[in-house]
């Protein structure tokens, strides 16, 4: 595929994450952040993270900050948003990129739980409108979620798919659009047992943790989930839904124990506590660890 012109609304850890991702492969990135200190930081945070990777820091060179977002789309090809979880926020940030951009532009949100298709209500043309959500840290994971509309055009989602497969990734189409698409909806499936498990005193979360991470963890990057339930048998699944399926967490919201976190100010790493107690340093040596395991994975492309 020729390089395309990408043009990033947002220059967060997700915003800089696609950057990079389309950089390193040879595209030319306009990103838009209106934080004068943070878009000033953004090359040198960039180069820092290459440097770690021991990939060529020039990547940076086909990066170009800028303060307002008429800029940065002017001659998009692909505008991604990547603001925060703002539904009021992402759907003015989209319009303004469609009267902004070129006509031919497609149209992307990088929201991780929000309906695509409440996203794109406002613009008048919703043909070219879709979801990518690409995972923390973008430039490392492969998977990006195309999420069509009801309005998305087949061309656009064949666009962006061809466009991901181009720079390495692995894009996966999500036909429906609902709340959270495919991953997010099976993470926190797990995420709110795993609370109610603490919350009930099965057990502490450092030993959910290990739980996870010394047994299923282990295979899940190479055996799915349904994978798994054929590997064993569907007749096994089913016994064992039976018994463990009725005592399974059905609370409709979130868990009492991470409200009573959050506003007691236990927000995890970056204020040393959450459902386990961190000491200074530990989310980088997390974060190093995380990139050092995910660069090692070796990933089967799917056919």
């Amino acid at each position: 595929m020729t390089h395309q012109r990408i043009a990033i609304i947002g220059a967060g850890m997700m915003g800089q994450g696609i950057a990079q991702a389309f950089a390193a492969a040879g595209h030319r990135v306009e990103i838009q952040e209106p934080d004068a200190v943070r878009r000033a930081g953004i090359l040198d945070r960039i180069r820092r993270t290459l440097s770690d990777l021991g990939q060529h820091t020039a990547i940076v060179d086909r990066i170009r900050p800028h303060e307002t977002l008429e800029e940065a789309v002017a001659a998009a090809d692909i505008v991604i948003e990547a603001v925060p979880e703002d539904l009021g926020l992402k759907q003015r940030i989209l319009a303004a990129a469609e009267a902004a951009a070129p006509p031919h532009a497609l149209l992307a949100s990088n929201t991780s739980v929000i309906p695509i298709t409440r996203i794109m209500e406002p613009l008048r043309d919703r043909t070219r409108a879709l979801g990518t959500h690409w995972w923390n840290p973008a430039h490392l994971i492969p998977l990006v979620e195309v999420v069509r509309t009801r309005d998305t055009a087949d061309a656009a989602v064949a666009a962006m798919t061809g466009l991901l497969r181009s720079i390495g990734k692995l894009p996966v189409e999500v036909r429906k659009d609902v709340p959270g698409f495919i991953g997010n909806r099976l993470q926190h499936a797990l995420w709110r047992e795993a609370i109610a498990l603490v919350q009930a005193g099965v057990c502490d979360a450092e030993t959910v943790d290990t739980v996870v991470k010394a047994s299923f963890g282990r295979r899940l990057a190479v055996l799915g989930p349904l994978e798994n339930a054929d590997l064993v048998g569907t007749d096994l699944t089913l016994a064992v839904h039976g018994h463990v399926l009725p005592d399974l967490d059905r609370t409709p919201g979130p868990q009492p124990l991470l409200s009573e976190l959050v506003a007691s100010g236990r927000l995890g790493m970056k204020t040393g506590a959450g459902f386990r107690v961190w000491s200074e340093g530990q989310r980088e040596e997390v974060a190093a660890r995380l990139a050092a395991h995910l660069q090692r994975l070796d990933l089967p492309e799917r056919g």
